[in-house]
């Protein structure tokens, strides 16, 4: 009785541990049973999708990597040595003409006729000449024959008061503007006899409206004096304006690039705007130098003669300020220029005596010498008096 008491006991222990599992498993088998609807009774299940093959792992293949060659070391871009007879071109003025040669010294790298001589002198201009004196510089350069074309770029240093016979005048004074205009006048006669051409530029704005508006007035002097002197000027100024008519930092470069064209004092170039002046310098150039020497010089056909001290007047055309000589503004070299007695003389004005009125009369209407009379030809081809 005990023994049978204890299987039972037991039995109900063993049943009551495995009703959670079977009942947990009998669940789980009914949620995973497909519950079919009326579409699959009508139409039969739809057969259950092949299980997707499994994964087939490729071997792979490990490939030797090809030797990459080293880089080359960068090399230095190549100096092409300038000829023997290469065409000297100077760059004369302040610290901008120190910008200004350098970047012509990177456009005509390449050039082996054209030699780029820096002769800049910071701080320098044509009012304090006891700082430095470019009359007298002028005159020993030329005496040496160290150049052959002159470009000319200076001012920003001389709004400041000018001495002369131990006497002060203010910027931009009468008596300012008269001095100043006389000492240019003085530099550009000595390169005009030595037969050196001259390419003058101006200035260009400044950050300060200020001092940029001395500047422009400074800038407009030496323009009518350079012309006066037989230089070629060439304006800048609107060329380093913005968008707004306003001095701009930035501005277009010569690839068409917004750049840094001024340096953060609102005075000097960057090298991108030295870059640009010198290629806008370019064009000048190109009217002396053609690739090899230069062959154009500007001559003085009146020197000499009774009119030579005359002042020539200027002259403008193709967009740039030349100086129209009397007798031709620019000759080729190797070809002299005619006396001025010349010019002016022919067969008829050589002449002492008067011409006879019926002269005068025969003219016909129409020419030159008919001065307001002459014969009126008729319909058959003969002349009458009117």
């Amino acid at each position: 009785m005990f023994r049978v008491l204890f299987i039972a006991l037991l039995a109900v222990f063993v049943v009551n541990d495995l009703a959670p599992a079977w009942a947990q498993e009998r669940v789980e088998l009914a949620q995973a049973e497909k519950r079919r609807t009326l579409f699959d009774m009508l139409f039969g299940e739809e057969a259950a999708p092949a299980p997707p093959p499994p994964p087939v792992r490729q071997q792979q293949r490990t490939r030797k990597a090809a030797p990459v060659a080293s880089a080359p070391a960068s090399q230095p871009a190549p100096t092409i040595e300038k000829t023997q007879g290469a065409t000297r071109l100077a760059v004369f003025g302040d610290s901008l003409a120190v910008d200004l040669s350098k970047a012509l010294e990177r456009r005509y790298a390449g050039d082996p006729n054209l030699e780029v001589i820096n002769e800049g002198v910071g701080s320098s201009g044509f009012v304090r000449d006891d700082f430095f004196d470019w009359n007298r510089a002028i005159g020993e350069q030329v005496a040496a024959d160290s150049f052959d074309l002159a470009i000319v770029i200076i001012g920003i240093n001389d709004r400041q008061e000018i001495r002369e016979g131990g006497k002060g005048y203010s910027p931009l004074s009468e008596g300012w503007t008269a001095i100043y205009k006389e000492r240019i006048a003085k530099f550009l006669n000595q390169l005009r006899v030595a037969g050196k051409p001259v390419i003058w530029l101006g200035l260009p704005p400044m950050s300060k409206s200020g001092y940029s508006g001395a500047i422009g007035e400074i800038s407009a002097v030496q323009r009518l004096a350079s012309v006066s002197g037989g230089a070629e000027f060439l304006d800048i100024y609107e060329r380093f304006l913005g968008e707004d008519g306003k001095y701009s930092s930035y501005g277009p470069d010569v690839n068409g690039q917004n750049a840094r064209m001024r340096k953060s004092d609102g005075i000097h170039f960057s090298s991108a705007g030295a870059d640009k002046l010198a290629f806008y310098l370019s064009q000048p150039i190109r009217n002396f130098y053609r690739g090899g020497a230069v062959t154009v010089a500007v001559s003085d056909s009146l020197r000499g003669t009774d009119a030579g001290a005359m002042v020539r007047l200027p002259y403008q055309g193709l967009g740039q300020t030349r100086l129209l000589e009397v007798a031709g503004a620019v000759i080729p070299l190797g070809r002299s220029a005619a006396p001025a007695g010349t010019l002016l003389t022919s067969h008829d004005l050589a002449r002492t005596e008067p011409f006879p009125l019926e002269q005068l009369i025969e003219a016909p209407m129409g020419r030159v010498d008919a001065f307001g009379v002459g014969l009126v030809p008729d319909e058959d081809g003969s002349t009458a008096v009117p």
